[in-house]
């Protein structure tokens, strides 16, 4: 099968997510296309049989050129097998609020450009204390004391669980498999 695996990244974990997520599918046999949401005539989701888009959670939203990607294309993907990754650090938060928070996300996607991926995965990103300037040093490392996470910014601690990526794209390329055998095709 022929699959679009589509991203949008702001500090590099959400383009590592989608090359290991089209690492997995090409293991399994599959074709990828394996493109950047803000690249100029990025792909037609049309063309595939089925497309994972991943974006990470910025101050609230997620990056424009993913979401006028999805606005555009949202009727080709609500007529495909589609999937979506959520990148967020709230997800991997001890506070409740903050998770639910973070699963609201792609709801209010939903609302915003009208496409309704059939599965979502909410998935931690990154902690990248190395490459932040000293405020955003400064204001995570705070946010991450409150949480009990990782303060030592001499590091970078990703908090991507990798083999549940895995486990998510093995669900979602089976059940398309299992939609084109019970089709006949």
């Amino acid at each position: 099968m022929n699959f679009l695996v589509l991203y949008s990244t702001i500090e590099g974990q959400t383009r590592k997510i989608a090359e290991a997520v089209a690492s997995h599918l090409e293991t399994q046999g599959h074709m990828v296309m394996l493109t950047e949401a803000n690249q100029v005539g990025c792909a037609d989701p049309g063309t595939s049989d089925g497309a994972i888009l991943c974006a990470p959670i910025h101050i609230g939203r997620y990056p424009s050129p993913f979401v006028h990607y999805v606005h555009d294309w949202g009727t080709v993907l609500n007529d495909m097998p589609s999937a979506f990754i959520s990148v967020s650090l709230s997800i991997a938060s001890a506070d409740e609020e903050e998770k639910t928070e973070a699963r609201n996300y792609p709801v209010r996607l939903t609302d915003e450009t009208g496409w309704k991926p059939r599965f979502v995965l909410h998935c931690a990103g990154a902690l990248k204390y190395t490459e932040y300037d000293f405020f955003k040093r400064w204001m995570l490392k705070r946010i991450a004391s409150a949480e009990g996470g990782p303060i030592d910014t001499k590091h970078d601690y990703e908090l991507t669980n990798w083999t549940e990526i895995k486990r998510f794209v093995d669900d979602f390329s089976q059940a398309l498999v299992k939609v084109r055998d019970l089709a006949g095709e």
